[in-house]
């Protein structure tokens, strides 16, 4: 099991802002992880004293960027100079929120992530947030990797 100081290492996330606290398993389609972080009145993303469930996508999200760190990992193809590779989430499709918030819930959240489509632009990822068995959130998410050669590449 991989722990909190492993993932914050290999994603952009840091400090408070890196909400999940360990990988429980994965492969290479796939990614389960576990978070508490919802239950701490200090979580970065609490607003007016509560934590949203569409909150649970940015811990969907962190979850696919720990899988594509694991992924690359190993490739060998992590850049231990340059930092984590960072993907960037750019679509959301057929997200269901099946509770109001996130920060009422006690234990942990367990937060998985699925590949399905993918080729060295883009991953099409479903996901979910659950709690005690229970949904909580999920849907799907489309990560562009490598924007800056895109990006690059459109300019020239």
């Amino acid at each position: 099991m991989l722990d909190r100081d492993w993932i914050a290492a290999h994603i952009p996330h840091h400090g408070a802002m890196c909400l999940l606290d360990a990988v429980i398993d994965w492969s290479a389609a796939a990614i389960s992880c576990r978070a508490v972080s919802h239950t701490d009145p200090a979580n970065p993303l609490r607003a007016d004293g509560r934590l949203g469930a569409a909150i649970g996508i940015e811990y969907a999200a962190q979850a696919m960027a720990v899988h594509g760190a694991l992924l690359a990992d190993a490739a060998g193809a992590s850049d231990a100079d340059n930092g984590p590779r960072h993907g960037y989430l750019t679509s959301l499709r057929g997200v269901t929120l099946h509770v109001a918030r996130l920060d009422d819930l006690s234990g942990e959240l367990s937060v998985y992530a699925e590949c399905i489509a993918g080729d060295g632009q883009f991953i099409l990822y479903r996901f979910s947030l659950g709690h005690a068995g229970r949904c909580l959130v999920e849907g799907r998410a489309t990560v562009v990797l490598n924007a800056e050669a895109m990006i690059s590449a459109a300019r020239s």
